[in-house]
């Protein structure tokens, strides 16, 4: 039997997860961090750099760095809040909407070939189980750092 860390190690490379760029839209390079960010900024709908932030479990000195090169590359655009200047709320440009949903269109239309080569039973079965396994891995008190 295959050990759990080369199931994942084979299903990380063949997501693409160790590409340096995740996806090319037009001229923008983005990485995959950055494509996290611009969809965590659409779905959460005008959040602060702090709940993204945390919501991708990143430190705020990289998080500020990556939303930087977004900000420059006209993507993302920091505005401070109005009942406390101190914060910033991101949200995405018309060009950073298009390159989100773009990268949003390219991420289902893989994962529909995925799983075109299953039957529904499989499609759910699949499902299930990362939901079950995400659901694991929030309980767990070394989420998202490695051991040492």
């Amino acid at each position: 039997m295959e050990s759990k860390r080369e199931l994942f190690q084979i299903m990380t490379r063949r997501f693409g997860l160790l590409n340096k760029n995740c996806c090319s839209v037009g001229a923008a390079d983005i990485s995959l961090v950055q494509s996290h960010i611009l969809y965590e900024i659409d779905k959460q709908g005008a959040p602060s750099m702090q709940q993204v932030a945390e919501t991708l479990a990143m430190d705020i000195t990289t998080f500020s760095r990556q939303v930087q090169t977004l900000v420059k590359l006209g993507l993302v655009k920091k505005t401070p809040a109005a009942e406390d200047r101190r914060v910033s709320i991101l949200s995405l440009t018309t060009e950073g909407k298009f390159v989100a949903s773009t990268i949003d269109h390219a991420i289902n239309d893989y994962l529909d070939e995925i799983f075109s080569h299953m039957n529904e039973f499989e499609k759910e079965t699949v499902v299930r189980s990362i939901k079950l396994l995400n659901e694991s891995m929030a309980k767990t008190s070394i989420c998202c750092k490695p051991l040492l």
